[in-house]
């Protein structure tokens, strides 16, 4: 399940209970006191709305006094009027507050959750425009994957987890309510992005018995001291839920998308919709964390890609006399690794933080592989958020379907893992912060950060000076052109005609994978632009860091001041370093 924006809707009919209840219990005593028990409030609310959020955001949530909760996923709401108001209700509370009153760290908790709840407000009214169902990201994807990684820690987890699984016919069906009201208002997805969806939930339910919910349940039964007849009555009883509850919400799922695919109105980008470019500018700043406005990034963009296409020109230039010179540049990367084990990676990728980086936490991290047949449907590689009270256990999912050859596992490793994914939540973990900024989803950040770190990751890689430093290069520039046309599609109104010209003309010219890449941006738009334009918005205030503090820049000092204030939007990154 994508934590896109899946907080919004639970904090803001939170935040309405809330002031329904009594305002004034806040506003009493200490201004720093009263705003943690607020927070802790929204914090504990929040994660408590769905067992799944519960769960794997703490490994005990009774020491948060977290007790009795209820076992749910949650459900899609299409009430706008509900949201809106409960957007409204939020941010009168927040605003209550005297922030001048506030200590520092309280400042900007209460600065960050405030941007985040402006968001929900301006996102409010568009709430039929947002997606639950997409490739890769989509609930239909995550959501086993979630279920595999749901922790037993004793016997009570083993049974709400089965009892959660009962839940899910009817989690599925309030989806299809939600894409029902989608479609009565003429926002159904592209008809190919229902059939590919469709085809998914079909390869679900064609695993069968050797569905890797059956052998991730017994691996986890492993780690619990249970007699052989407890751990086959809960393989039988896993079993049945599989059969009776799983297989039959993704075969309604299937059926419903199929009723409801050909009434999408809309195949091309979300500005051919009412209002669809107001909507995309909205998400495109919620999903990056950037206050610029789209002109402005592809602007930033054009810009960060002619730098990396005139460095690139400048390496290859003194090879155009040495055509062997500029053929070992340019070779295809296939095996460059001595020991391609991703444990060793890892290792070594976390060997070399040392001189550039804070010290990281100690950690154990597992490195499990994506089951064959869902190699399609997944990302190469994707990292388990852990619990905020048990972030010293880690888990990474390799996708070997999606990964060519060594050097794309070391980058990646280095993405997910050091100084990656792992390593920044990690290293935020043990800086104790406010509970609710865990639950907060700034992607612009955490993804920009990733892909910073997969870009320096080259460097590391046993790879010439010339070799690391074109292939980076090369990189950015292609998640660059795919920024590009993600902007292109939804706020210029590209078609898939003028997305394969503009490809073309960077000397792209494989059409069934633009074609690819069109639908898949179609499907999820800016998805591609967290990812790029959180990257660039950090090379952005390490220029601002290299002109500000001169001879005292360094990269851990640099890199120090942006892990320490953790996920949160560029401004404030910014306003708070300088």
């Amino acid at each position: 399940m994508s934590r896109k924006r899946s907080i919004i809707t639970a904090s803001l009919l939170l935040a309405a209970l809330l002031v329904s209840a009594g305002l004034f219990r806040y506003l009493k005593g200490n201004e720093n006191k009263q705003f943690e028990a607020y927070t802790k409030d929204l914090f504990c609310q929040e994660a408590a709305g769905n067992t799944i959020s519960l769960h794997y955001t703490l490994k005990d949530p009774s020491s948060y006094g977290i007790t009795d909760a209820p076992v749910t996923f949650g459900s899609c709401t299409d009430d706008v009027a509900a949201i809106c108001a409960s957007a409204e209700n939020a941010l009168a509370l927040l605003d209550s507050f005297d922030r001048s009153r506030l200590s520092k760290e309280n400042r900007l908790t209460y600065d960050i959750l405030k941007d985040y709840l402006i968001t929900a407000r301006s996102l409010a009214p568009y709430a039929l425009y947002e997606e639950p169902l997409a490739p890769l990201t989509g609930t239909q994807a995550q959501l086993p994957v979630l279920l595999s990684e749901y922790q037993f820690y004793d016997r009570s987890d083993i049974d709400t987890y089965l009892e959660l699984l009962t839940k899910t016919p009817e989690y599925f069906r309030s989806i299809l309510r939600f894409e029902e009201a989608k479609s009565a208002a003429g926002l159904f997805m592209a008809s190919y992005s229902a059939d590919g969806i469709i085809t998914e939930c079909q390869s679900f339910i064609d695993m069968g018995d050797s569905n890797y919910l059956h052998s991730s349940f017994t691996e986890r039964l492993d780690t619990l001291d249970l007699s052989d007849d407890e751990k086959n009555t809960y393989k039988e009883a896993n079993a049945q839920c599989i059969r009776d509850y799983i297989f039959p919400a993704y075969a309604e799922l299937r059926e419903g998308l199929t009723a409801l695919r050909e009434t999408g109105k809309n195949n091309n980008g979300l500005c051919h919709l009412p209002d669809g470019r107001r909507y995309y500018e909205l998400v495109v700043a919620s999903e990056t964390g950037s206050s610029r406005d789209i002109p402005e990034l592809q602007r930033l963009t054009q810009q960060q890609m002619i730098s990396d296409l005139t460095d690139m020109q400048k390496i290859l230039t003194p090879a155009a006399g040495n055509p062997s010179l500029s053929s070992d540049l340019f070779k295809e990367q296939g095996v460059v690794l001595k020991d391609p084990d991703p444990a060793s990676i890892l290792a070594g990728l976390k060997k070399k933080l040392a001189d550039n980086f804070p010290e990281p936490l100690k950690v154990n991290t597992q490195i499990k592989y994506v089951q064959k047949s869902m190699e399609e449907y997944l990302s190469p590689a994707f990292y388990m958020i852990p619990a905020i009270d048990n972030a010293a256990e880690n888990v990474i999912y390799i996708n070997q379907g999606r990964l060519s050859d060594d050097l794309s596992l070391f980058t990646t490793l280095a993405h997910e893992g050091y100084p990656g994914h792992l390593y920044q939540t990690t290293y935020y973990a043990g800086q104790n912060p406010n509970p609710i900024r865990n639950l907060l989803n700034f992607g612009g950040y955490v993804e920009g950060w990733a892909t910073y770190s997969e870009m320096m990751s080259y460097y590391y890689a046993p790879l010439s000076k010339e070799q690391a430093a074109l292939m980076q290069k090369n990189t950015s520039v292609i998640l660059g052109l795919y920024a590009l046309a993600d902007m292109g599609i939804h706020y210029e109104g590209w078609t898939l005609l003028d997305t394969v010209s503009f490809f073309r003309s960077y000397g792209i010219t494989d059409t069934d994978t633009i074609e690819d890449i069109y639908d898949l941006i179609i499907a999820d738009p800016a998805n591609y632009l967290k990812y790029y334009i959180g990257y660039v918005e950090f090379l952005e205030l390490k220029k601002e860091a290299l002109k500000l503090w001169k001879d005292d820049f360094s990269q851990k000092r640099f890199h120090k001041a942006v892990l320490d204030i953790g996920p949160a939007p560029f401004d404030l990154i910014r306003e708070n370093i300088f």
